[in-house]
């Protein structure tokens, strides 16, 4: 596991990337912690630095959405989805489990 950052430091509306071999973007949707691959399928885009409604993330380079729950694209030009990792909060602690494959 992987610690992000404490639960306070990700307000929700607000997404965070982890780098690494892979990066991850995490994003505290309502109170709900998600995490996915963060960059879009379609182009390389951060997704973190997407826009954020419910459980939906905006690409900000060509405006393709993805499901934050399914990592599954909801509107073109994506067309293939992200990957998502399972995240948990611990005594305040947002941590990322990461593949082993992500892991260098």
């Amino acid at each position: 596991m992987l610690r992000v950052c404490d639960l306070s430091q990700l307000p929700p509306g607000e997404s965070i990337r982890v780098d690494g071999p892979v990066p991850v973007a995490v994003f505290n949707a309502d109170g709900v912690i998600y995490a996915i691959d963060d960059t879009c399928s379609h182009q390389d885009a951060s997704l973190s630095e997407g826009w954020l409604e419910g459980c939906f993330v905006e690409c900000p380079l060509h405006a393709a959405s993805f499901d934050l729950r399914t990592g599954l694209p909801t509107c073109l030009p994506a067309k293939r989805p992200v990957r998502t990792h399972q995240v948990s909060v611990v005594d305040g602690v947002i941590w990322l489990h990461r593949a082993a494959q992500d892991v260098a």
